[in-house]
């Protein structure tokens, strides 16, 4: 039956064992109050988390403050096991853990890159997956495998199970991954074709504090181990509001845009991002970015006085009522001696073919690099 602390009169999720609240849906331990009603009638409270869990096999986003993600991977590197970390193909800087490679210790990594759905089709895989790896060395990650799959179209689901098999023998999983690169809806495709196992959830606390971890039963007695996802401070995805992350968010398969410039023209990706043809030969540039997404032309000289006065009007996102609390853009300025992707982290890229002078700018703390072109 459900916990009660006489102490303090406060409920625990009989799932988690997290501290049941009833303000906040988008922290640990979130009820609504006619389900706690319910929960006293039938003795049984459950967190809305771990509810969805027990009885539609959905698993929610919980996030974490720094510290608390910190003291996860702490545990996880003295354990022996194998980590299955998520990323987001589009927001790769953005999306990878904070030295995640001091923490692991000798543990394997496999490495998935998620939402390959959206990439378009003329895009070479093994491309983009080399330029993954010489990424990750870079951050001092060394994956055994990366893989790329689909969570939300149950792509390449199979074969992760397969490599996941062939490389914990017989260890537990770690899977970790910041919030918004799919994770959650990943564990949902894995449960579904791993185990048949009803009674999904289970209480295991790390010390100290009040994270939950929900463990996923394996055949031989070992388990596959769901890890809440941290904030990544520099994502794309915290400066926008869910209505303009379905705009900029690419949701289906890209259509690339070419545009035929000229030196001393600007392109405006919405109001959150912009690219500045500063010198070479008039060429093509391909924008690889949500179908959504609204691109404006206007000439370099003009490009500041035009943002400042369209910007969350005519170029959005940003909506004009997020403008308070929307960063400033900063700039990035490349030269360009081969054909070369412009990359705007958690946006797509924009495709140079002839060498140059270019410029990307983002809001402040996200990402613009540049890399040899995949496509």
């Amino acid at each position: 039956m459900a916990r009660r602390n006489k102490m303090t009169e406060q409920w625990h999720c009989i799932g988690c064992g997290v501290t049941i609240q009833t303000t906040d849906p988008n922290e640990l331990g979130y009820t609504p109050k006619a389900a706690i009603e319910k929960g006293l009638e039938n003795e049984e409270m459950y967190c809305q988390r771990c509810f969805r869990l027990r009885h539609y096999n959905e698993i929610q986003d919980v996030a974490l403050t720094d510290n608390d993600f910190l003291q996860l991977l702490n545990e996880i590197g003295k354990t022996d096991a194998l980590i299955v970390n998520v990323v987001d193909i589009f927001d790769f800087n953005g999306s990878l853990i904070p030295g995640l490679h001091r923490f692991v210790g000798d543990n394997p990594i496999i490495m998935v890159g998620n939402k390959v759905d959206v990439l378009p089709k003329s895009l070479k895989k093994p491309k983009l997956i080399q330029w993954m790896k010489e990424r990750a060395f870079e951050e001092g990650l060394r994956p055994v495998e990366v893989l790329l799959t689909s969570a939300k179209k149950n792509q390449e689901i199979t074969r992760l199970l397969a490599t996941i098999e062939q490389y914990r023998k017989g260890r537990d999983v770690y899977i970790v991954g910041v919030t918004n690169v799919g994770k959650s809806t990943l564990i949902n495709q894995i449960i579904q074709q791993a185990t048949g196992v009803k009674e999904l959830i289970t209480t295991s606390r790390f010390p100290g504090t009040t994270l939950d971890k929900i463990e996923i039963p394996l055949e031989d007695g070992a388990v596959m181990i769901d890890t809440p996802g941290i904030i990544h401070r520099h994502q794309m995805a915290h400066y926008l509001g869910k209505k303009d992350l379905k705009i900029v968010a690419p949701q289906k398969e890209i259509k690339p845009k070419t545009y035929q410039l000229q030196p001393q023209q600007t392109l405006f990706l919405g109001g959150i991002a912009r690219f500045d043809f500063i010198k070479g030969e008039k060429s093509s540039f391909t924008a690889y970015l949500a179908n959504d997404l609204l691109i404006h032309r206007t000439k370099l000289e003009k490009a500041d006085a035009f943002y400042e006065k369209h910007v969350g009007r005519l170029l959005q996102p940003p909506a004009e009522d997020e403008l308070a609390e929307f960063p400033e853009l900063v700039r990035f300025e490349f030269s360009i001696k081969e054909r070369s992707d412009l990359v705007f982290a958690g946006l797509g890229w924009i495709t140079i073919t002839k060498p140059g002078v270019i410029a990307g700018w983002a809001p402040k703390g996200v990402n613009v690099v540049i890399r040899k072109a995949l496509i």
